[in-house]
C-alpha cells in the first residue's frame, strides 16, 4: 500500500521541503485588482506585500477550484493507492472540504482527509510528519491517528499589527462590541474549534510576544522538547532575532523560521507575526 500526501499552499512549505519529503501542493489564490494569483506559483509573500502595501481594497482568496483536486488525486493514482490530504482550518475556507468532494470524485485511488483545524507552519508540520510516516510504509489510517496523537501537544498564537483585516474579511469569530473593542490593542490570537478568536487582549506588540513566551515555557515544561516555528508577515528582521533569541533560551528544542504568505497575510496583514509548536 502506497501513500501519497497532499496539502495546499497555506501550509507554507518550501519548494525544497516539498521536493525532499515528496509532498503534493495545490495552491490557494489571492485576488488583486481583478486579477488572480496562485500562492507560492505565481506570486510570492514579498510580491504581495509590496503589491497590496498601499490598496485601498482589501484582495480577495479563493480556494482551489475542485477540478484542481481532481487532476491531481488522478495524476496520484497512476502511482499510489491512496491519499492523505492535509489542509488549512474547514472553519476558515471551504479547501478542505473541496478536496474530500474531488476525492470521491476519483476512482483508482482512496483519499483520506485530516483538517488541520489551523494553517501555515503549524499545519505544515502535520504534512512533514505525515510525509515522513508515508515514507515509512505507514498506511493512511496509521497516519491520521499519529496526526491525532499529534495535535494534543500542538498550540499556535499570533499578534496582528492591526484587526481591521480579519474583520473586513469575516475571518475574526467575536461579537461587534468585542472587535470594537480590540481595534485598539494588540490581542494574542489563536484557532479554537477551527476558527480564529482573541486568546487574549494585550496593549503592547511587546506584552503580546512575551506573553506567548510564557506559553511556550510552559509547553516546553509539559512537554519536553517541541518543534517551534515562528511565521511572519513580512518582517523577517523581527522574526529572526526572536527565533535566535529563543532558540538560545531552548537549545534542545528544534526551530524553524516561516511566513504568512498571500492568502493568510490577506487576513491578517504586513507586520503579523506568530508562533506555533507540537511535542517532537
Amino acid at each position: 500500500m502506497t501513500t501519497a500526501i497532499v496539502t495546499d499552499s497555506t501550509a507554507y512549505l518550501t519548494k525544497e521541503e516539498r521536493e525532499a519529503y515528496n509532498i503534493h501542493m495545490v495552491p490557494l489564490s489571492v485576488i488583486i485588482d481583478d486579477k488572480s494569483y496562485e500562492e507560492e506559483v505565481t506570486i510570492t509573500m514579498s510580491e504581495f506585500y509590496d503589491r497590496v502595501r498601499n490598496e485601498k481594497k482589501l484582495p480577495k482568496t479563493t480556494q482551489p477550484p475542485i477540478g484542481k483536486f481532481v487532476a491531481k488525486f488522478e495524476e496520484l493514482a497512476k502511482e499510489y493507492d491512496e491519499v492523505v490530504t492535509i489542509h488549512l482550518s474547514s472553519g476558515i475556507s471551504g479547501t478542505y472540504q473541496g478536496a474530500l468532494q474531488a476525492g470521491e470524485m476519483v476512482e483508482g485511488i482512496d483519499v483520506y482527509g485530516f483538517d488541520s483545524e489551523i494553517a501555515c507552519a503549524v499545519q505544515g508540520f502535520f504534512v512533514i510528519h505525515a510525509a515522513k510516516l508515508a515514507a515509512e510504509g505507514k498506511n493512511a489510517k496509521e497516519i491520521i491517528a499519529e496526526l491525532e496523537k499529534m495535535r494534543t501537544s500542538m498550540e499556535a498564537y499570533f499578534i496582528v499589527d492591526d484587526l481591521a483585516h480579519l474583520q473586513r474579511g469575516g475571518r475574526l469569530s467575536a461579537g461587534a462590541a468585542l472587535i470594537g473593542g480590540l481595534l485598539q490593542i494588540k490581542p494574542v490570537l489563536h484557532f479554537e474549534n477551527k476558527v480564529i478568536v482573541p486568546f487574549e487582549k494585550i496593549r503592547t506588540r511587546k506584552k503580546a510576544i512575551k506573553r506567548t513566551e510564557t506559553m511556550l515555557d510552559e509547553a516546553i515544561q509539559k512537554h519536553g522538547v517541541l518543534d517551534v516555528a515562528i511565521i511572519h508577515g513580512n518582517c523577517e528582521e523581527e522574526a529572526t532575532a526572536w527565533m535566535h533569541d529563543l532558540a538560545a533560551r531552548y537549545p534542545e528544542s528544534s526551530f524553524k523560521m516561516s511566513y504568512f504568505g498571500p492568502v493568510i497575510g490577506t487576513h491578517l496583514g504586513e507586520g503579523s507575526i506568530g508562533i506555533g509548536w507540537f511535542k517532537k
